[in-house]
């Protein structure tokens, strides 16, 4: 094809690709159905893992947990199975009441396995997915979802800990998908998901290695996105996750500017996921949350840096984590004097 001509063929494809993202803001599309289908979560035994665990077991999906903890991962599955039964109960209903136009699902596909895994560590995730494999089947919702935080400055951040925010936090979603993404290759069918941060899209100070992990691990997932365009395999979707500060506990203490919290207050769990879901489901590449997020992002590509850095002290951006990383300091120490360390 002529150069000018291929020149003006992408230019309208950019243009299109502009209509159907602001047709998507306008009416959203249709979302998929994931019932029977094999979804692997990481990091399900709390937190925003646990809550995707819930969502995906309303919307029918076989559900498999890894969890570094058993006892919160099993806590996970007994909140999984319960929805289950009240959704065995629900078509029976509906069978009995003569309702039974749609498909049920057999309560025999509604099942929920849990994996004690330490997604950190490269041979616990390969032989636990082998054994995924061999106990479940293949997985079509890989959500990579684990996640930790060390609370340090970086002086006074131990080696180990900072090693081990970069293998759970981005590492880790190297090793799934080289597990589980061989066989969605061969059918050509799938979807994996990263759950990252916004601070995987702008940084801000005293949290150098979580910043880092997650800048890598949105990195890891373009480059993966783009790997799969190029090889035309258009049945495996990717959907990256950049929520603002989550209320979940992770970030206890985190504080902007006074004035402006209120209209940047810190997201619900609930919320963040149920947005999340959203995207999953109708394919979405990409989701922010909140939407000012994609502005931040923007201004931060566009302005110099001293004026990001006005922009950080105007919001009380730039030492936010501060107060977060002295309530950890202060917590390390009282269980050092209370374990007479």
């Amino acid at each position: 094809m002529n150069i000018v001509v291929e020149f003006f063929v992408v230019t309208f494809k950019v243009l299109w690709a502009f209509v159907l993202a602001a047709a998507r803001w306008l009416v959203r599309p249709k979302e998929k159905s994931v019932a029977g289908q094999v979804c692997l979560i990481t990091g399900a035994g709390s937190g925003l893992g646990r809550l995707f665990a819930l969502e995906f077991a309303r919307r029918r999906a076989l559900l498999v947990l890894w969890d570094i903890n058993t006892q919160s991962n099993e806590e996970t599955a007994g909140m999984v199975r319960h929805i289950y039964r009240d959704l065995e109960a629900a078509d029976a209903a509906a069978l009995q009441a003569g309702n039974g136009e749609e498909e049920i699902l057999p309560h025999c596909n509604l099942q929920v396995f849990t994996y004690t895994c330490d997604v950190g560590k490269r041979e616990n995730v390969y032989l636990t997915a082998e054994r995924v494999r061999k106990e479940v089947g293949e997985v079509s919702v890989l959500v990579n979802n684990a996640g930790v935080v060390s609370g340090h400055h970086l002086l006074e951040c131990p080696d180990e800990l900072i090693e081990r925010t970069m293998m759970v936090n981005c590492h880790a979603h190297f090793w799934t998908t080289k597990a589980f993404l061989p066989t969605m290759l061969e059918i050509n069918h799938g979807h994996i998901v990263t759950v990252a941060s916004s601070l995987g899209l702008f940084s801000t100070a005293g949290v150098e290695d979580y910043c880092a992990s997650k800048f890598g691990v949105v990195g890891f997932h373009e480059s993966l996105s783009h790997e799969l365009k190029a090889a035309e395999k258009d049945g495996i979707k990717t959907t990256l996750v950049c929520p603002y500060l989550v209320d979940t506990g992770m970030f206890r203490g985190c504080r902007i500017r006074k004035e402006i919290e209120p209209f940047l207050p810190p997201l619900k769990p609930d919320y963040c996921v149920q947005q999340a879901m959203k995207a999953i489901l109708t394919d979405q590449p990409m989701i922010c949350t909140p939407r000012l997020m994609y502005i931040v992002t923007f201004m931060k590509s566009i302005l110099p840096f001293e004026a990001v850095v006005c922009m950080y002290r105007f919001l009380g951006a730039d030492k936010c984590m501060y107060p977060f990383i002295a309530q950890r300091k202060q917590a390390t120490n009282n269980n050092e004097a209370k374990n007479g360390i």
